[in-house]
Order: structure tokens, then sequence, then C-alpha cells
């Protein structure tokens, strides 16, 4: 009925449901007139057996289910994803995986041709999610790379990590501040050792050495924020400044600074990474990195869409550039 309609051959109609480029804009645009007047709706089912494709697209964050929900992060790459894939006609299907089962459920169903490609964010050391998908023939592209050498990613979106805390802690020397010390993210991720790195390097290169109670390990959540800057204090280290590696732990500090009668920005000088809202407005708002996460979820599905699944191109890492924000806690 929709041939008829359009005044075109059935074959045509095929092509304009598959989305194939071998059709003119004015036919394209008479099925599409057809089918809506007509309140048509093709057969999934059928289409995917014909055209091995299920219009569909994963998008696996390795947290725990509670971290998707709490950290502001994941909304701005789910945002990101989000609007590129509206605009292609693409659906969207959201999971999380940490443990090892969670992470072979995962990989069974993304193997078993449920969907055109993979979305991996926040990868662990011991994720084993690439390789699996990888191996499987999955397109895959990861948001950051993954932090072992041994996990394939050929295609990649991040942040330039080492350059944003490059930034933070070289902000604190020109305020005049000596004894810097820094909330890590976890060692297991490459953001952690990077945004580790850019405070290390920017230290060296002052001449300041580094003293081991400076440097305390944190997970990214404000719980565990709060947990490191304890230790931090605890340890007898009197730093004069902080660079904490993300807002969500900033955040949780703060609260452990001021139970301890310390003053923000006035005893020690606190900056985060990230730029999140709750950095805006925190008490007193944060000083912090601010790095492009939707645009990070825009460029991830684009990458994905217009380049990993034709198999355009064999590899490209894209670096997103950071800049520093300041306010009141630093």
């Amino acid at each position: 009925m929709v041939a008829e309609r359009a005044g075109v051959g059935r074959g045509t109609v095929s092509r304009v449901i598959n989305g194939s480029a071998q059709v003119s804009p004015r036919t394209r645009e008479a099925v599409h007139n057809a089918i809506a007047e007509l309140g048509y709706s093709p057969n999934q089912a059928a289409r995917t057996l014909v055209t091995r494709r299920t219009d569909t697209i994963a998008l696996v964050v390795s947290e725990p289910r509670d971290r998707l929900f709490s950290d502001p992060f994941f909304a701005d790459i789910i945002r990101g994803v989000s609007s590129v894939l509206h605009e292609r006609d693409l659906q969207l299907m959201l999971t999380t995986a940490r443990s090892e089962i969670e992470h072979k459920r995962v990989g069974d169903y993304l193997s078993g041709f449920h969907v055109d490609g993979a979305l991996l964010v926040s990868l662990h050391r011991d994720d084993p999610l690439s390789e699996r998908l990888a191996s499987a023939g999955v397109p895959v592209v990861h948001g950051g790379r993954p932090h072992s050498p041994e996990q394939p990613a050929p295609f990649c979106v991040d942040i330039d990590n080492v350059g944003g805390a490059e930034q933070a802690v070289r902000y604190l020397l020109e305020q005049g501040h000596r004894r810097i010390a820094t909330i890590s993210g976890p060692l297991d991720m490459n953001a952690g050792v990077e945004r580790l790195r850019g405070y290390q390097r920017v230290m060296a290169e002052a001449g300041l050495d580094i003293d081991d109670r400076f440097v305390v390990q944190g997970d990214f959540s404000v719980e565990g924020g709060a947990r490191a800057m304890e230790r931090l204090l605890d340890g007898g280290a009197e730093p004069d400044a902080i660079f904490v590696a993300s807002d969500m732990m900033a955040i949780g500090g703060l609260r452990v600074l001021r139970s301890r009668g310390l003053r923000v920005p006035d005893d020690i000088a606190l900056i985060g990474h990230d730029d999140t809202l709750m950095a805006q407005h925190s008490d007193p708002a944060l000083t912090t990195v601010h790095q492009p996460t939707v645009q990070m979820g825009r460029e991830m599905a684009r990458l994905l869409v217009d380049v990993a699944i034709p198999r355009v191109s064999e590899s490209e890492t894209i670096i997103l550039a950071t800049h520093l924000v300041t306010r009141e806690s630093a």
C-alpha cells in the first residue's frame, strides 16, 4: 500500500526504510509521506534479519548502578549520546556492568547481534568487555582510554586529563601555594592515572618534592572523597592547597574540612575537576577544571555511527580540551 500511495515500486520503499543513499530526496519524501498517511510501521524483526541491523546502540557504564544515577558525569554523557542518536533515528540501550557476572551477561548479549555497536564508559583495569567485543566483531567506541594497553581501543574519545590537572596545579602555584596535596582518582582507571601524572609533572617542574603523605587515592565519589580527605588530614600532612581529581570527591572533602574547623580558601585552597553543577552551588563555589562531557557523549556517538560501524576508518582518537574555571574555593 505504501508503494502504491507513493507512486514507486516496493523495492524503492524497502530502500527508503532501510536508509539507503541510492534514493532521491524527492522519492524519499514521497515514501515518508505515504508512511505517515497510512500509519505504516515496518516489521523490525524482519528488517533486522535482512539488513543485520537493529538500529540500537548500547551505552555500557562500568560502574555499580547507583553511581550511574548519582554522578552527573554519566548524565551528561547520556545527554550527548542521546542527542546524536535521536537525530539518526537510533535507539539507546543503557546498562551497567561492574561485577564479573554482570560483565559476562552484558558481553553475551552485545555479542549476540542485539545491537549495532557499543559505547563503553568508565573502564577499569579488570574490565573484559573491550577484548570480548573486539573478538566478536562488535563496533566499539571508548569514552576515555582504557587503563591497560592490552585492552583494544581503536576508536576513542577522551578528555585531556593530564592538561587539566596541570592547569589546576599551576594556578595554585601562581597563588603562592607550595604545600600542594592531591586526592587522585582510582589508579585502575586511565583518568585517575593521568590526573595524578599532571599533578606530579607540574610539581616536578616547580622543583617541589612530593611528600608521600600528600598523595591519597579516592574513587570519584562524594563518600570516597570524604574518606580520602580524612586520611590526608590524619596522616600528618599539612597542605595549604589540594587538587582533587573530581568535583564529587571535592564536595565530600569540603564537608570534612568544615567539620575539622578548616576554612576554604582561607586555611586551605581547593580545586576540583569536571565543572559539574554541584561545583557551582557548593559552599564556597568550587574552582575546577571544566571538561566538555556533553560534547564527549556526542563525539562518541558520532564516531560510532559515522566511522566505526560503517568501517570508514580503522581507528580514530579524539582528545577534548579542558580549561580552568576560577571560583571562591581557590
